[in-house]
C-alpha cells in the first residue's frame, strides 16, 4: 500500500512542477526514481527512457507507466500515470478559464517571458543527463565511439538539414544493429 502512495506522490509532483513537456520531465523523474526511491538502477531507467521513446506518446506518461508496472504491476503503472496527468488536468482547467479572459495583460506575457529559458533549460539538462556510461558505452581513446558518431550525425542531419527525426531513428537503430550486434 505505501508503494502506491509513495507512486503517486512522486508522479504527482512531477506533473505538478515539470513544466515544458516530457523531456523537461526526465530530470525530475530520473531523480526520484533512481536516486532518491532505488526503484530501478540508472540502466534500468536508461532502458526505460528508450523504450518509451520508441512507443507513441509522450515520453514522460510512457516512462510513468513503465516505472509504474515495474513497481506496482498493473495498478502502479494506472496509478503513476493518472498522478502524472492530475496536475496538469486541474491546472489546465483554470489557466484556460483565466488566459482566455486576460490574454493581453502584461503579468501573463511576463510569465510566459520566463518559463521559455527555463523550459530550454530543462531540456538542456536531460540532454546532459543521458550523455552517460549506459548511453554511450563505447566511448574512450580504446574504444570505437560509434555511438558518439551516431549521436553528432543525428544532431547534424536534424538540426542543420532538417532530416525527419523517424528517418533517424530508423537509420540509427539500423547501426546499432550493424556495430553492436552483427559485428561484435
Amino acid at each position: 500500500m505505501m508503494v502506491y502512495l509513495l507512486l503517486f506522490w512522486v508522479y504527482f509532483k512531477v506533473g505538478l512542477f515539470g513544466f515544458g513537456g516530457g523531456y523537461a520531465m526526465i530530470s525530475m523523474i530520473q531523480y526520484e526514481v533512481v536516486e532518491h526511491y532505488a526503484w530501478m538502477s540508472s540502466q534500468e531507467f536508461a532502458d526505460v527512457l528508450a523504450i518509451s521513446q520508441m512507443t507513441p506518446g509522450p515520453i514522460s506518461i510512457n516512462s510513468a507507466t513503465y516505472v509504474g508496472y515495474s513497481v506496482g504491476g498493473v495498478f502502479g503503472a494506472f496509478l503513476a500515470t493518472f498522478s502524472l496527468c492530475l496536475p496538469m488536468l486541474i491546472i489546465m482547467y483554470f489557466v484556460i478559464r483565466y488566459l482566455f479572459t486576460n490574454m493581453e495583460n502584461h503579468y501573463v506575457k511576463n510569465v510566459f517571458r520566463f518559463l521559455k529559458p527555463a523550459t530550454a533549460g530543462l531540456i538542456f539538462a536531460v540532454g546532459l543527463l543521458l550523455m552517460n556510461a549506459e548511453n554511450f558505452a563505447d566511448v574512450g581513446l580504446h574504444n570505437s565511439n560509434v555511438s558518439v558518431a551516431i549521436c553528432a550525425v543525428s544532431f547534424v542531419a536534424s538540426y542543420f538539414y532538417k532530416v525527419n527525426p523517424i528517418l533517424l531513428l530508423a537509420i540509427s537503430g539500423l547501426c546499432g544493429y550493424v556495430f553492436f550486434g552483427v559485428l561484435q
